[in-house]
């Protein structure tokens, strides 16, 4: 969402935007949906800390990065989560660990991951996202839920935007009777057939329609993967349905681990920008 001056132009452009979103709003509430609550990302500078938390460190999956606060802000109307290549001390390093974060002596990437737990959760909804994403080697952007409660991954997971390996995932999981291993409900996009690099150059918007019935994933209203709540339950004993419990979210720009690949000749600083986050929910719910 950018900023414009008092100029013809701009004004022009303000009006022109202001009435897209009005459309949408009014399409949205057609369906019978009111927005609960969102992020512009309209204020230049720190992000708002009544809405994000930041996790910190090597986290998760062998990934590349070190996640710190100073690669994310707001600036011209966007969120900018920032991956940069970068030499820095691992202050978690312990000689002679074998675990894959403590054993590393350096940092070698930073980058940043938000996310709204134990600050904001939502069950059932309509989330959008408008954002432009990098499809170079070895990125691995994404915009994501987990449930509140319980061991990942018998919370759920819901994967709305995820990229790596030259595809868009649609993803949602569920527990098994094996610890820390899901069962996997997944459909991909190859980016070569939406448009390549000229594609990722320009914003686009992700959507997640999700109620007790089903959870759709959405590209600009492509339908990417449509999943049935009655086939979401945990694949363990106690059979729970993770998405029947308030989602958090999550935003992220990793780089390489588990499934990411190889930076190669990929390009720093590289940017995953995001205009907006908008959650909506019926007027019914509560």
């Amino acid at each position: 969402m950018m900023k414009y001056s008092f100029t013809v132009i701009g004004s022009i452009a303000l009006l022109l935007f202001c009435g897209l979103n009005v459309g949408a709003q009014q399409e949205f509430a057609k369906d019978g949906y009111k927005l609960v609550w969102s992020d512009e990302f309209n204020n230049d500078g720190k992000l708002d800390t009544t809405k994000w938390r930041f996790e910190r460190g090597f986290v998760r999956n062998q990934e590349l990065q070190w996640y710190q606060e100073d690669n994310a802000w707001c600036e011209n109307g966007v969120l900018v989560i920032e991956a940069r290549k970068e030499l820095k001390h691992n202050p978690r390093y312990s000689e002679g660990s074998t675990h894959w974060a403590s054993s590393r002596k350096n940092i070698e990437y930073t980058s940043s991951s938000i996310n709204t737990a134990g600050k904001h959760s939502w069950q059932y909804g309509r989330f959008v996202m408008r954002g432009k994403i990098d499809v170079s080697s070895g990125l691995w952007p994404a915009w994501w839920t987990l449930g509140v409660a319980g061991d990942w991954p018998s919370n759920g997971e819901i994967d709305i935007m995820e990229y790596y390996s030259n595809k868009l995932l649609a993803n949602i999981a569920v527990g098994t009777d094996q610890r820390y291993k899901a069962h996997w409900f997944s459909n991909t996009k190859d980016i070569v057939k939406l448009g390549g690099k000229e594609w990722a150059a320009k914003f686009h918007v992700w959507r997640m329609d999700w109620d007790e019935n089903a959870i759709a994933l959405y590209v600009d209203d492509i339908l990417l993967n449509k999943v049935e709540m009655s086939s979401l339950n945990n694949r363990d004993k106690v059979g729970l349905n993770p998405f029947k419990q308030p989602h958090y979210m999550l935003l992220n720009l990793a780089m390489g681990g588990m499934n990411g690949g190889e930076l190669g000749s990929t390009i720093f600083p590289n940017r995953f920008e995001v205009d907006y986050v908008r959650v909506y929910q019926r007027v019914t719910n509560r």
